[in-house]
């Protein structure tokens, strides 16, 4: 996979289903795409508040009760309330939902569509690429917990950085690729 320095993939790279932008579908079968941008833009807003929150903690704008509670606040949450637990919580949510595209939707789709198998094998592997990016995220978030010092928390703030760059761009192309796919066939 071909990448770009800016952490997005080089869209020259990636297949494309080649529907135009005019292509109309009814309410109900938009319904499929429109609650995926649902879950998607619900995964650009907890991703926005992570970069806030790291933000805020090399400011020294919230001291940790405070993040905890910030993170408490959030939707994607576990009892254990850190920064750490909340990104762990965040990426246990973005692995699981590729995992239900990986091993459903798109065996789904490939079945009803088999034209959409480029794109379905494009997604899927930047599933992988995603998945490693979560590690790393986890990775930095233990050397900050353990270490607690400036440049612990610029590892974060640089993993994070790319893994927004690429998660971004991917839900990106997932949505415009699959639409007509979704509208057709739904997701199961």
């Amino acid at each position: 996979m071909s990448d770009d320095v800016a952490g997005r993939w080089d869209e020259t790279t990636r297949p494309t289903l080649h529907e135009g932008d005019g292509t109309s579908y009814s309410t109900a079968q938009d319904a499929y795409h429109r609650h995926l941008v649902e879950i998607h833009d619900h995964l650009r807003s907890e991703l926005t508040r992570l970069h806030g929150l790291v933000e805020e903690v090399r400011r020294g704008v919230l001291t940790a009760a405070e993040a905890r509670s910030e993170v408490h606040a959030m939707s994607l949450r576990q009892n254990n309330w850190t920064l750490g637990a909340y990104c762990q919580s965040y990426c246990g949510f973005v692995n699981g939902h590729h995992t239900l595209e990986d091993t459903s939707v798109f065996p789904h789709l490939r079945r009803a569509e088999p034209e959409a198998a480029p794109v379905l094998d494009r997604l899927a592997e930047e599933h992988v690429v995603i998945h490693h990016l979560l590690d790393d995220v986890d990775r930095v978030l233990v050397r900050l917990v353990r270490d607690a010092d400036e440049e612990s928390l610029d590892a974060v703030e640089a993993a994070l950085q790319l893994l927004g760059d690429r998660l971004l761009s991917h839900l990106a192309y997932e949505e415009r690729e699959l639409r007509g796919p979704l509208a057709r066939h739904g997701f199961y």
